[in-house]
């Protein structure tokens, strides 16, 4: 047996130091020693049924972070996974706030309905709320899981399919950077070029997070997880005259025949632009790449002009995935809130009903007229009532109060409540996060 050293308990024979969280059944709720990421990723690819994937321990070694990777623990065995981090959450108005970043959630079949992810979560978000983060986000694999933890969908994954043979390219009249180039960059260069362009893109696009070191390192195939192929992508630097980068697209491309045909389709993985000049640039460039019939971007921003820069926007149609994408939970209302900008001058007072009490009560914000806000506390008569889950919805913007209010989400507490909230909340870039994590 373990020595019981200040609620921890310590295996003298391996050094290992063991945080008990929580048990369930007599189930073990805690965080992971170092020497125990074999074990928690054997039980990371069971629950996400990739039994056959070699082990990716090396790579998690990499994310590891003390306290911050959970397991549930039955009889030595993991039996149910959880780890987050620390990101920055780009808001409204380009501010950004710490969000707790949780990923990794797996449940064994053999453990489910017991509770394990309830007790997990609810340690995550009690830590990081006592760490200063404003929210909780988290992409969900099923829809009907995170609800109930407070999270609520607030941004989307958006992509289009563009037939080349339908649009032949853009239309004219379109922005141009005089001066301006685009080049091949290899996967070296795309490590130094990449992270800078990508920290001023981020804060012009709320619901972007930051990329860290090991994403980069990852898309470059620096390092690679085993059961994630990795093929070297094309990368492709837009500079203006200045020699500054500005611009960033990074595709795929099958090597597809219909005969002696070419029918090749291009696949956009990543694209980034910092004026509508270099979008213009870069989607011509995309566009004209010789065998290509078909391009595909996978995942760009909801209200992303690309359909109307074609020739023909019927061209491009609604890509397969188009859903739900970045879950938010707001753990700090105050903070989270006054952190962004809004649409309108007025004064909204919102009811909130929290089961984890972190955003429950009665919140009034007030906009001045440079959109600057303040989130306080009140006692006066609500506007609207709604749930943890539909402020997460409304926090970023990608919802709306009357469309919530519409499905029974939102509850008008006055005639034109929802319409004079929505004026408030609006924002002139819908809430988009390209990635996954």
């Amino acid at each position: 047996m373990g020595n019981e050293v200040n609620g921890e308990s310590r295996d003298p024979g391996r050094g290992r130091l063991k945080e008990t969280v929580d048990t369930v059944g007599g189930v073990e709720i805690r965080a992971i020693a170092e020497d125990e990421i074999a074990a928690w990723d054997r039980a990371l690819a069971l629950g996400f049924l990739r039994s056959h994937v070699e082990s990716a321990a090396d790579f998690r070694r990499l994310q590891y972070e003390p306290g911050r990777v959970l397991a549930a623990v039955d009889d030595g065995r993991h039996v149910a996974t959880f780890r987050s981090f620390d990101v920055e959450l780009t808001v409204p108005g380009g501010a950004t706030v710490q969000a707790d970043a949780v990923t990794a959630v797996t449940v064994s079949a053999t453990h489910r309905r017991r509770g394990l992810l309830s007790r997990m979560m609810s340690h995550d978000l009690a830590a990081a709320r006592e760490r200063g983060s404003a929210v909780a986000i988290l992409i969900a694999a099923e829809y009907n899981i995170y609800g109930r933890f407070g999270f609520g969908p607030a941004t989307r994954g958006h992509g289009w399919n563009i037939d080349l043979l339908r649009t032949r390219g853009l239309r004219e009249g379109l922005p141009t950077v005089p001066g301006g180039r685009i080049d091949f960059v290899g996967m070296e260069e795309l490590r130094k070029v990449g992270p800078e362009l990508h920290d001023r893109w981020r804060l012009t696009q709320p619901g972007a997070i930051a990329r860290d070191d090991i994403w980069w390192k990852r898309t470059t195939g620096e390092t690679k997880v085993p059961g994630f192929d990795w093929k070297e992508p094309f990368a492709a630097v837009h500079r203006n005259a200045e020699g500054t980068a500005t611009g960033l697209v990074v595709y795929r491309v099958d090597d597809s025949w219909d005969g002696s045909y070419p029918n090749c389709t291009l696949t956009v993985a990543d694209f980034l632009a910092l004026d509508r000049g270099a979008a213009a640039e870069l989607w011509r460039f995309v566009l004209s790449v010789d065998w290509v019939r078909k391009v595909v971007a996978e995942n760009i921003g909801v209200d992303d002009p690309l359909p109307l820069l074609l020739s023909d926007p019927r061209a491009a149609t609604p890509y397969v995935d188009n859903a739900d994408f970045t879950w938010l939970r707001v753990l700090d209302v105050e903070a989270a809130f006054n952190a962004r900008t809004y649409g309108a001058p007025g004064r909204v007072v919102l009811e909130v009903e929290d089961r984890d009490g972190y955003t429950a009560g009665r919140w009034a914000i007030e906009v001045a007229a440079d959109g600057t806000g303040r989130c306080t506390r009140t006692s006066d008569e609500a506007d609207l009532a709604l749930d943890a889950s539909a402020l997460g919805s409304l926090y970023l913007g990608g919802e709306t109060a009357p469309r919530l209010a519409a499905a029974g989400l939102v509850t008008a507490l006055r005639p034109g409540a929802a319409a004079a909230a929505d004026l408030l909340l609006r924002t002139p870039l819908a809430a988009w996060n390209p990635d996954n994590f």
